[in-house]
């Protein structure tokens, strides 16, 4: 989702990302790598423990607004596949 960021807002293209959204990509995998949930956790933003600094979550929110459409077009199957996760957590969150 950040390469895709990228070559939108950036300009990049191919497999490149921008210095400052390869941070943020290695930010991410740094928070994804500790977080403590990780065997359970289905999605970071139901999560009641934010482990982003609040700057971070918030280009990690611009990032997601942005690219969470074009995941249509760039990887459709993984995306309905992640709006089908998304329904079925929270229909079992429903439940509890």
């Amino acid at each position: 989702m950040i390469k895709i960021y990228c070559h939108g807002h950036h300009g990049t293209r191919g497999k490149e990302v921008c210095g400052e959204c390869q941070e943020l990509t290695e930010y991410a995998l740094m928070r994804l790598d500790k977080c403590p949930f990780k065997e359970n956790k289905e999605f970071c933003s139901f999560c009641k423990v934010h482990c982003y600094k609040p700057e971070k979550r918030e280009q990690i929110k611009e990032v997601m607004r942005y690219s969470g459409p074009r995941m249509l077009f760039a990887h459709p199957v993984f995306a309905m596949a992640h709006v089908a996760g998304v329904i079925k957590y929270k229909r079992q969150q429903k439940g509890k």
